[in-house]
């Protein structure tokens, strides 16, 4: 039985759970249904043998489930002959990937025939594993089911019992929510210590030149590695600049006419059709941006003399910009909108147009949060990676103009950390500095925000 089957199964048997829990808990209240005998709405009594049917046995999936490829691995390596345990631990490594590789299919060559064994005894035991798992977990769940049914009463507190245990869930959600974050970070700072502990901070944060490529031999030449990381944070800044020229005045204007000049029915239907953009996969406006968008600027470059590159950062920057539009315009619109209607009446009775009134009441009074949507379409567009390799190109160019292929920093992100990597070397490590220092930026980009919010937050009657 495979694990989404025995998952299903378990959601099946929560749901039978929760009709039965209801269905008892109507038969408390007395023939003629009279629920107000009972202690709790009958939904808790069905929420409650619901609960205890599926979270026990959600718990034994997840554990089990967890730990099966390991157990399995560890049995499979044992009874490995000796050659190829007394192997480094590097090349022991790349035999059990083989194995696991082999199991699930995607190997082409041709495997040596105790790999093939291994492949077949690690399915095997996986099968096995995934058959014993799926018992044990039905049978915790039917056990938690005859339980909590048992328990129902029409003097049981189920409601009681279901939102502590909500409560708990919650606390648990944000828990790990919390240590998600903390892990990230943790990551990131541990693997860029080891970076810069072989590269001079000063050299990467300030260094001119970006080519990490280092050296395999002792005599090999040109690839000595430069992790002078300016050009890509140069060329990050351009095309984030270029697009929010783009979409700032756009998404803004924007935000105004839908919230103060069009017709309602205009506005329910060109505000959903606006944040489509949104919605639209990155590699889609990259496809835009290489075919259409950047021939047309090399074509308009070289109609009136300019050189511009096949792969420019206008290019990339002006797709980018009509991508984050919806973050500018759909957040403004609500802020605009939540400004009192008494602001734009005493606005009028002063005898100010609709335009005045828009331009020198509603976009002061809603400064906070319009200036908290930019500070989230600019941090959209620090991050974005897609149109960037599609429409600017991988070249590390230190350069301003917007015409020359750039790159940026999630660009080489990406790049370095493509393959089968091995992260013991400055290259595939300096992955993680770039990213510490994208986190770093992102970070600040929001409390900036949170002080302009609370800085020029006014409270209205």
């Amino acid at each position: 039985m495979t694990p989404s089957l025995t998952f299903a199964l378990l959601c099946v048997l929560a749901a039978g759970g929760y009709a039965l829990g209801r269905a008892a808990s109507m038969k408390a209240a007395g023939a003629a249904g009279r629920i107000a005998r009972l202690h709790s709405l009958p939904g808790y009594y069905g929420l409650y043998v619901a609960l205890w049917c599926a979270l026990p046995a959600l718990a034994v999936f997840a554990a089990t489930t967890l730990f099966k490829g390991g157990i399995a691995m560890s049995m499979v390596t044992a009874a490995l002959p000796a050659e190829f345990r007394a192997l480094p631990a590097d090349q022991f490594s790349l035999v059990v990937s083989d194995i696991r590789n082999l199991a699930a299919g995607t190997v082409a060559s041709s495997p040596r025939p105790e790999i093939a064994a291994a492949a077949a005894r690690y399915a095997s035991l996986k099968s096995i594993f995934d058959a014993c798992i799926a018992a044990l977990a039905l049978a915790v769940a039917v056990a938690g089911l005859a339980y909590a049914r048992g328990k129902v009463s029409a003097t049981f507190r189920a409601r009681n019992k279901v939102e502590r245990v909500l409560t708990i869930m919650l606390i648990v959600a944000s828990t790990l929510a919390i240590l998600t974050t903390i892990g990230i970070v943790a990551s990131l700072v541990f693997e860029s210590a080891r970076f810069f502990a072989r590269i001079p901070p000063l050299d990467f944060l300030f260094g001119l030149t970006w080519s990490p490529q280092t050296a395999i031999r002792a005599d090999q030449v040109g690839a000595s590695g430069a992790f002078g990381a300016v050009p890509l944070f140069v060329g990050t800044l351009v095309i984030a600049a270029i697009a929010m020229i783009v979409a700032v005045p756009t998404g803004l204007m924007s935000a105004v006419y839908m919230a103060e000049y069009a017709t309602p029915r205009f506005r329910a239907i060109a505000k959903p059709v606006l944040e489509i953009l949104a919605g639209i996969p990155t590699v889609v406006y990259g496809f835009f941006a290489a075919l259409t968008i950047a021939p047309m600027i090399q074509d308009a470059g070289q109609a009136v003399g300019l050189d511009v590159a096949a792969q420019s950062a206008l290019a990339a920057g002006v797709v980018m910009g009509v991508m984050i539009i919806p973050f500018v315009s759909s957040l403004s619109d609500d802020v605009i909108t939540a400004v009192p209607q008494a602001m734009r009446d005493g606005s009028y009775a002063l005898g100010a147009t609709r335009a005045e009134t828009a331009w020198l009441v509603l976009l002061p009074a809603a400064l906070p949060g319009i200036a908290a949507s930019v500070i989230l379409a600019f941090s959209r567009a620090l991050g974005e990676t897609m149109i960037v390799v599609m429409a600017a190109g991988l070249a590390a160019n230190l350069t301003v103009n917007p015409l020359s292929a750039v790159t940026t920093v999630t660009v080489h992100i990406a790049a370095l950390l493509v393959g089968d990597q091995e992260f013991d070397s400055p290259k595939t490590l300096s992955a993680f500095a770039l990213g510490l220092v994208l986190f770093v930026v992102t970070l600040t980009l929001n409390i900036v925000g949170l002080r302009i919010v609370k800085a020029y937050r006014e409270q209205y009657d």
